[in-house]
């Protein structure tokens, strides 16, 4: 039914862990994304089925399907501590009347299933991120399609969730190519893969529906083409997939790919990326982006999402974006301004409302398409160390060029990681010469 009423609610992003205490904030909305607390837990048990030992999947991060391993082994007080705590983020959810999102087999395996089935069939997957240039720590590989382990082990891990969970959901999520390119861009390998994909899940559970992040679109695009697109998004029945349109508040690819070829998909602003701490928004976009799409020829569009990868900052972001949920009309955001001003300080006063109006046409109307902007010098650490850079920067300052610009406050050395503006400094610091006058 959700997929028909344009009203599905959703938030986070695997980045971003729904704990039990954030539930309080984000009630009112159907489901949160995602839930791999516990996944750990659950995965050794499920390869029992197929004969696999626990230690030969110790230390797997399944949920992110990039890395193979990193330190371990992982404890078992540690897994049940895990497994416990999930199943209390699941009934609290239920509580509230939410839809979890489980977690589903992508096809994705470590090194060590080769060696337990040497006739499986199975693909090096290439490099995410490296640790030293050690291929050691990255590239997964992915089980064959047309393998019959896929389908196995795919319903045994739907039907072990439903076992320690009980029958909670339907939703699924699976992001096997999240940041990895397929071994190959033949459209049949794509469809038999997602519909092998699939078959996993609807094995598991006959009502199953794949959600899947539509990132890949975006951050891969060279090579998701319209015709690679097409055959996974097609290899699912109509309505038993939904796209996360993840990053539509600045590339929505809804746009491009004439509403996803038809499959239902969700409008989400993505906003935060690694949980940075910056003043940063465009509440153009927000109040407009879910209406445009929602109202657009032929819209696929079911609902909205927030998918930042940080949760507890820029409030007036999130404040905007969880009211576009059941609004039916574009928003102008300087009488919004006024009302949002209003609720947060408790009285209605002309220096805060000026004060927000410069931040919206400032700091709040970022337009450059620039995915991570924070690359300021206290955000890098622990990268860059302050010991080291002092002693590094002592010794090129003679030589390091330094200049002024009207878009800093002062003078800045190029040596620095330098952050990145899209607004007049000047014009920031008299909104908050307006906040301070304002009392």
């Amino acid at each position: 039914i959700f997929l028909l009423c344009k009203c599905f609610r959703m938030t986070n992003n695997c980045c971003t862990f729904c704990l039990q205490k954030h539930f309080d904030y984000i009630v009112g909305l159907h489901s949160c994304l995602e839930h791999y607390v516990g996944i750990l837990a659950v995965t050794p048990e499920m390869l029992n089925v197929i004969i696999c030992t626990r230690e030969s999947f110790d230390n797997i991060i399944i949920s992110l399907k990039k890395y193979c391993r990193w330190g371990g082994p992982l404890s078992q007080n540690w897994l049940d501590q895990q497994l416990a705590l999930q199943k209390k983020i699941l009934s609290r959810m239920i509580e509230l009347g939410m839809v979890p999102v489980l977690p589903s087999f992508s096809g994705n395996v470590p090194v060590a299933f080769k060696k337990l089935f040497p006739s499986a069939s199975i693909t090096r997957l290439g490099e995410w991120n490296t640790v030293d240039g050690n291929p050691r720590w990255c590239c997964t590989y992915i089980l064959d399609p047309s393998d019959a382990l896929f389908i196995d082990v795919g319903q045994a891990f739907i039907k072990q969730q439903m076992k320690e969970y009980g029958d909670i959901t339907s939703i699924y999520n699976c992001d096997t190519f999240n940041e990895n390119t397929p071994p190959t861009n033949e459209p049949a390998y794509i469809s038999s893969l997602g519909s092998a994909i699939y078959q996993a899940m609807s094995r598991g559970n006959k009502d199953a529906v794949w959600l899947m992040q539509g990132w890949l679109f975006y951050s891969d695009a060279a090579f998701w083409k319209e015709s690679q697109m097409k055959a996974l998004l097609h290899s699912v029945p109509i309505g038993k997939m939904m796209v996360l349109d993840l990053f539509a508040d600045v590339k929505p690819i809804w746009q491009t790919s004439s509403q996803f070829y038809g499959v239902p998909y969700i409008w989400c602003m993505l906003h935060n990326f690694g949980g940075n701490i910056e003043m940063y928004g465009v509440l153009d976009s927000i109040s407009s982006g879910p209406i445009d799409a929602r109202t657009s020829y032929n819209s696929t569009m079911v609902g909205v999402g927030m998918c930042m990868e940080g949760i507890e900052h820029n409030p007036v972001v999130y404040e905007l974006m969880s009211e576009m949920a059941f609004r039916s009309q574009k928003v102008e955001v300087e009488d919004w301004l006024k009302s949002y001003s209003y609720r947060r300080y408790g009285q209605s006063n002309v220096e805060i409302q000026k004060a927000w109006a410069i931040l919206y046409h400032t700091i709040y109307n970022c337009t450059d398409g620039i995915a991570d902007h924070n690359r300021d010098y206290i955000v890098e650490f622990p990268d860059i160390s302050p010991s080291s850079f002092s002693s590094q920067y002592s010794k090129r300052r003679s030589i390091s060029v330094v200049r002024k610009h009207p878009r800093f406050l002062g003078e800045v050395s190029a040596s620095l990681p330098q952050p990145h503006l899209w607004y007049s400094t000047a014009e920031a610091v008299k909104s908050l010469e307006l906040f301070l006058k304002a009392g």
